[in-house]
């Protein structure tokens, strides 16, 4: 259940004449029916080249309609063409191909074009992919017997000799150098998944490549997830024909049975599938990760148990039922799928994120898993790994050591003695991004803040010196000015218990002297977090401000910040409890602190789980929120999916209380104020389901609310002509109706 962004920008490159702009009235029209006046330049389609030295991007070429893939040198910023648009067209149809994504070979000397794709779930992850043969300059279809757009997570073998892909829900081997095409695994179909994952793991482990080649290039290792058993959910389609059509959705619902899955591996001539003898029921096992251990016949595989708060790392031998678990990672609360594995001194050791001390940090264990290093130190949070330079010993990664809102870069000596390095400027405040070179020594550097469009720059490492702008986006920042467009004030609430980060913006003319209406931009689960200091404007909370509302967001315990295990672990079976409670006492809190806060008019407003956040505020707090809407929400936590709901509330049958006083469903009863909510009825992710049960509850009880659906749209609700402007203009008129705007 993730938090969905109020507007996602498009990344184009676009240059505006400033001539143009002046204080502007925003209206709905404006927002959703033109091109956004502040849509921010963005490096898109980079890949760095085998020898670190230079990276590849795709850039649009006139001439053809299609595009270049362009290098450039990290050092000199000097370009050259790699390969031209001309080279990506078809004989048959006289045209470039489409790129929607490229991948090289190891060599550099082939490429996987990415085509023609469709969306799966989530992501365009199925579609057409081609080989362009640089030494060659021939371009050909991979699969071309297989049904148009079924190929998906094409890759090179390490040796560069041939291709392996899914189709079908089967695993494919292509020779490249005469066609033939091997199908290796034989029983997938809509039951059983070779390759790929049922909709659970893609949605909460973000598994979707589901193979991996060797490193000798002479076997494929493979999920394999046996679906039958698991509960099927039901969706129907009543507007795309004169009879309803019925989509059936293998998922899990909270406390109900998983699908089996496990790991084997194959010779790519087929034959028969090695599968690694890992011990416990696949359906109350989780084998989130696997990867081979480089330069070996060896997979390293990461097994959570369904609690998720054990995690075993397992390693198998291809061609042996030999097993070993050389680590056990284990917290009283869940653990996070572990990711950042780098191995090191010939594959002696491997990097580990965790939270051994209450902290998360990064840790070096041997390859017997009897030696445990840590690598950083203190009393701060490992975000994540942004690169490793072997070379200099150094491992860096994203951090904060003093405000939560922010993020910087940080190095440490992989082997030494805990001390951390801030690396990234420290005049520069706010968010750091980073994507290395392999080597560590080049980096491209994107910085943002509230008050800062990105800036993406070239950076040497370990030296740090920034060799030149890539984009600056400076030109956004005048228009966003001249619009009169508002920033964020950051703020600090002390609630009592513990103090939170929280922003506001303030209305258009704001007078302190008057009174104004608040409306308060939710998450509040341990999926994500609202209050970060990075350039994230949202055009309808501007159109809202103008309106004379003023916005709020406060991070609850529990949000996914680097505040520490405590922080995090807080809201372990505590979801809709103890960020209920967090975001009441802050908003009271807020009130006391700035008189010109409203309080006989505060409103609540969020998506996914800040839907259901909303829903509790509503019902649990009647005499602090007099108006919410909330879109897309989980009204009872049993409805929700085994991996997500269970990591942070449990099993139903041990923590019942949890579940219970958590989901709004339970205090539907003390709705006083005003209620709209939204839900899209071809919703797979959090189904239409809830939103019916929660009216039935509300009926029941006597209450008045209001309701909208949107036919057949999913969790986002922007499928189909029109319906993101719908939306907002229903959600804008509900907040005039029913939270009056303007300062009194």
């Amino acid at each position: 259940m993730k938090h969905i962004k109020f507007l996602i920008f498009i990344a184009f490159a676009v240059t505006f004449s400033l001539s143009g702009f002046a204080q502007t009235n925003l209206t709905l029209e404006m927002i959703y029916k033109q091109r956004s006046p502040i849509a921010t330049q963005a490096l898109t389609g980079v890949k760095w080249l085998k020898d670190g030295n230079g990276y590849s991007r795709l850039e649009s070429n006139p001439e053809t309609g299609g595009v270049d893939i362009i290098r450039y040198d990290a050092a000199t910023g000097d370009k050259s063409v790699m390969i031209s648009a001309t080279q990506l067209i078809v004989r048959e149809s006289g045209k470039p191909l489409p790129v929607s994504d490229y991948f090289w070979s190891a060599d550099n000397k082939k490429m996987l074009i990415f085509t023609n794709t469709q969306r799966v779930w989530r992501y365009h992850t199925r579609g057409d992919y081609w080989v362009l043969n640089l030494e060659e300059g021939s371009l050909r279809q991979l699969g071309k017997k297989l049904p148009t757009s079924s190929l998906m997570f094409a890759k090179f073998s390490p040796d560069d000799t041939k291709a392996a892909y899914v189709s079908g829900n089967n695993i494919y081997v292509e020779n490249l150098s005469n066609g033939n095409v091997t199908q290796i695994t034989f029983d997938g179909d809509k039951d059983i998944v070779n390759g790929t994952f049922d909709w659970v793991y893609e949605e909460e482990f973000g598994c979707r490549d589901g193979f991996r080649w060797s490193p000798d290039s002479k076997h494929i290792a493979f999920w394999r997830s046996d679906t039958r058993g698991t509960g099927i959910f039901y969706m129907i389609n009543n507007i795309d024909s004169i009879y309803s059509k019925i989509i059936s959705l293998p998922y899990p619902k909270v406390g109900t049975t998983n699908s089996a899955v496990q790991v084997g591996v194959i010779p790519i001539t087929g034959g028969a599938t090695q599968w690694i003898p890992i011990p416990g029921d696949q359906r109350n096992n989780y084998l989130p990760r696997m990867e081979f251990i480089p330069n070996s016949n060896e997979l390293m595989i990461q097994q959570m148990n369904r609690a998720q708060n054990t995690n075993k790392i397992w390693i198998a031998q291809v061609g042996s039922q030999k097993l070993e678990n050389i680590f056990t990672d284990t917290d009283e609360a869940w653990l996070d799928v572990k990711d950042n594995i780098y191995w090191i001194n010939n594959e002696t050791y491997f990097t580990w994120i965790g939270e051994l001390d209450g902290w998360r940090h990064l840790f070096l264990i041997s390859r017997d898993g009897k030696t445990v290093k840590p690598i950083t130190k203190g009393n701060f949070d490992v975000e994540n790994v942004a690169g490793i330079d072997m070379d200099a010993g150094y491992i860096y990664f994203i951090s904060t050591l003093e405000n939560y809102t922010q993020r910087d870069l940080y190095r440490a000596k992989i082997i030494g003695d805990g001390s951390v390095e801030l690396v990234s400027p420290a005049y520069q405040k706010g968010q750091h991004r980073y994507n290395m070179s392999p080597t560590g020594r080049w980096a491209i550097h994107t910085f943002s803040s509230d008050q800062t469009p990105p800036v993406v720059d070239m950076v040497s490492l370990p030296a740090y010196n920034s060799q030149r702008i890539l984009i600056d986006n400076s030109e956004i920042k005048k228009i966003f000015d001249i619009m009169g467009l508002q920033y964020r004030e950051f703020v600090k609430v002390d609630i009592g218990e513990i103090v939170l980060d929280a922003w506001i913006l303030k209305p258009i003319d704001f007078n302190p002297a008057k009174q104004y209406p608040v409306i308060v931009s939710v998450y509040g689960e341990p999926a994500g977090s609202t209050v970060q200091d990075s350039w994230s404007p949202d055009l309808f909370n501007q159109y809202l401000l103008q309106q004379g509302y003023m916005i709020v967001s406060i991070e609850n315990r529990g949000a996914n910040v680097p505040r520490g295990r405590e922080w995090r672990k807080s809201i372990y079976q505590k979801i809709g409890i103890i960020n209920a409670s967090d975001q009441a006492k802050a908003i009271v809190a807020l009130g006391k602190m700035f008189p010109y806060f409203d309080m006989s008019r505060v409103g609540i407003t969020g998506w996914s789980g800040g839907g259901s956040s909303t829903l509790n505020a509503l019902f649990q707090y009647p005499d602090v929120y007099h108006t919410g809407i909330a879109v897309a929400a989980v009204p009872d936590q049993k409805l929700y999916n085994t991996i997500y709901q269970e990591r942070y509330m449990g099993h139903p049958d041990t923590s019942p209380d949890g579940f219970r006083d958590g989901s709004p469903i339970t205090h539907a009863a003390g709705l006083k104020g005003n209620l709209l909510i939204v839900h899209g009825t071809g919703d797979d992710n959090v189904h239409y389901q809830g939103f019916e049960l929660v009216v039935d509850e509300l009926v029941r009880h006597g209450k008045f609310f209001t309701m909208l659906s949107y036919p057949m749209r999913s969790h986002g609700i922007n499928e189909r002509e029109n319906t993101t402007f719908h939306l907002r203009m229903s959600m804008a008129k509900y907040w005039k109706d029913n939270l009056p705007a303007g300062g009194r």
